[in-house]
């Protein structure tokens, strides 16, 4: 049976760490929470591609078996730079995944530095408190094209057969200039598009829809850079053949911001 792919708003900072954030994301809190029991069977690992990785002319795979932290954000508080998600790496899916865009054509390397970003541990944190499911990182490519984002996920959609959860993870709208003061209508209309192309739409013409994602209306309000809705791309060509449906919606984050998760299959 394959395992669902899922395209997640993460939130902002280390939310659930902060309760003054978190009482702001408690429907995202609940739709995090929910995964697990969505899926088949407990997956066996986790491959997580994140829009707070980004390389230039390749992927690259996490392959640390003991992924260390990363604190990508400022000015939170002290004790949000000593959170530990210690849940393990895996050098089987690590093999694995190089495998598959190497058959797929596609650029790869492997960083043994490299640690979960917050794109990656707040939501896992969320989603497996307990922290032991082995987790995998994969990069998104700094060009942000949608065409090799499509390809990405294609190449590494034989895991959801393998019982790998893949969760792709970043903001369906990501201004943070607009975010906490006139976001509230471009955020309403880009999310409008998402869920008429991943929801409503017909399967067959989202691909092409989102490699005309900039065309939509408030897209370049919604995203002036696209980091954060290419692991949509990712998600997307993982389960291109398979329905979508939205798993968390909200319109109440700081300036009335729209924001959405999506599953597939």
């Amino acid at each position: 049976m394959k395992t669902p792919v899922y395209f997640i708003s993460h939130g902002g900072g280390p939310w659930p760490y902060m309760p003054e954030m978190k009482d702001m994301y408690q429907a995202l809190a609940r739709s995090l929470k929910e995964i697990p029991d969505q899926l088949p069977a407990r997956p066996d690992a986790i491959l997580m591609v994140s829009a707070h990785w980004e390389t230039t002319g390749t992927f690259s795979v996490m392959a640390n078996p003991h992924p260390p932290m990363l604190y990508d954000y400022y000015g939170f508080p002290e004790h949000t730079y000593r959170i530990s998600y210690p849940a393990p790496g895996s050098p089987q899916l690590v093999d694995r995944t190089t495998q598959l865009l190497r058959e797929a054509d596609l650029p790869v390397q492997l960083d043994w530095q490299r640690g979960f970003d917050h794109g990656a541990f707040v939501p896992l944190a969320v989603m497996y408190p307990e922290a032991d499911i082995p987790v995998v990182q994969l990069s998104i490519e700094a060009h942000y094209s949608p065409d090799a984002h499509l390809a990405l996920g294609r190449a590494v959609a034989p895991l959801r057969e393998e019982n790998v959860l893949i969760v792709c993870s970043g903001l369906s709208y990501h201004n943070l200039r607009e975010i906490r003061s006139v976001g509230a209508e471009p955020s309403a209309q880009f999310d409008s598009w998402l869920q008429d192309v991943l929801v409503q739409g017909p399967v067959a013409k989202r691909s092409e829809a989102l490699r005309n994602w900039s065309s939509a209306p408030s897209a370049r309000r919604a995203h002036p850079r696209e980091d954060h809705l290419v692991p949509l791309m990712v998600a997307v060509g993982a389960a291109e053949s398979d329905s979508g449906q939205c798993i968390y919606h909200d319109t109440s984050t700081f300036a009335q911001i729209t924001t959405s998760s999506f599953r597939f299959g």
